[in-house]
């Protein structure tokens, strides 16, 4: 079956290459795309945060304050005609504006991300994806923080709301993307302790944005996820591509991880039957996981930009 095996050298005119390394002019950049999608409840219907996830969502807006009478110069659309009815004297429902929200994101930056059969490297469109909500977070006065993990180290970098802070997480993204290559021994424990990580920062009410392809994805990652989903409200995406979904059915096919090339005949059906086998474990533990959770799940490609996904997925221009 396996008909040669030998080693690959890595080109260093991949480093510029965009779509195999992200950029920091690049992420700046998508500032620009960052306002074609939204978090809120109000979704287009093809979105997958319409109906029941939706209503989770919270977002921001008003919050009840209390009912009094009505004093002179308070704005007639706050007045609560039924209490106003049945007292006979004229009542206002008084709000206050919601504070500000926590955002996080915890992006993916594991040996798995380092793929990619035709276009972008699921690590790179992963980058684009944390710097597109990023930008959107900050345009709408809220808090934007996260967690970068790959396979050796975890950074962490708490919510704040200014130019500055969105520019030191894209520089730390960058900084984990750029130090991804062939060799590097993979990790699938590290996700579930940057899952640990952010434990203790989310309390009640903010918004996890998960940005990961699920690999390596373990029932401990499943019992992190229900925690953290108790009190705050958490959105996944997932990267895939094309190469790793369907085996294609080739008599020389050659495999590579970068360092390491093997030639198979996918055309055999042990090959096939075991391809999706493990396709099937490796993504059914999460994907069970968030269903149960309640939690939905966004599903991004590296064929396309990811600002033109985000949008498609979750809204047309909005302000």
């Amino acid at each position: 079956m396996f008909q040669h095996f030998k080693k690959v050298s890595h080109s260093p005119s991949h480093a510029t290459d965009g779509r195999v390394y992200t950029q920091l002019s690049e992420l700046i950049k998508l500032e620009h795309f960052a306002r074609g999608f939204s978090f809120k409840p109000t979704q287009p219907s093809h979105s997958p945060l319409t109906g029941r996830h939706s209503s989770r969502l919270r977002g921001r807006g008003l919050n009840f304050e209390e009912l009094r009478h009505y004093r002179v110069g308070d704005d007639i659309r706050t007045m609560d005609w039924k209490v106003t009815n049945r007292t006979g004297k004229p009542h206002v429902r008084v709000y206050t504006e919601e504070r500000e929200r926590n955002v996080f994101i915890l992006l993916d930056q594991r040996i798995s991300m380092f793929f990619g059969s035709e276009q972008y490297m699921k690590s790179v469109v992963a980058a684009e994806i944390a710097a597109l909500i990023a930008w959107r977070v900050s345009s709408m006065g809220d808090k934007v923080g996260g967690v970068i993990f790959n396979d050796s180290d975890i950074y962490s970098l708490r919510p704040q709301r200014s130019r500055s802070h969105v520019m030191q997480w894209l520089s730390k993204i960058v900084a984990f993307n750029t130090a991804l290559k062939a060799g590097i021994q993979a990790q699938p424990k590290k996700q579930n302790a940057a899952l640990k990580k952010l434990l203790p920062l989310l309390t009640h009410d903010s918004l996890l944005i998960l940005i990961s392809d699920g690999n390596g994805w373990t029932e401990a990652d499943s019992r992190n996820i229900r925690k953290l989903s108790q009190h705050n409200d958490v959105i996944a995406v997932n990267v895939v591509d094309a190469g790793e979904q369907k085996l294609p059915g080739i008599e020389h096919l050659v495999v590579s991880d970068g360092s390491f090339q093997i030639s198979l005949n996918s055309t055999e059906k042990t090959i096939q039957k075991a391809f999706d086998s493990q396709l099937a474990q490796r993504f059914g533990l999460m994907e069970r996981a968030l269903k149960q959770a309640d939690i939905p799940l966004l599903t991004v490609n590296t064929l396309e930009p990811a600002h033109v996904q985000l949008a498609r997925l979750l809204g047309g221009n909005r302000s």
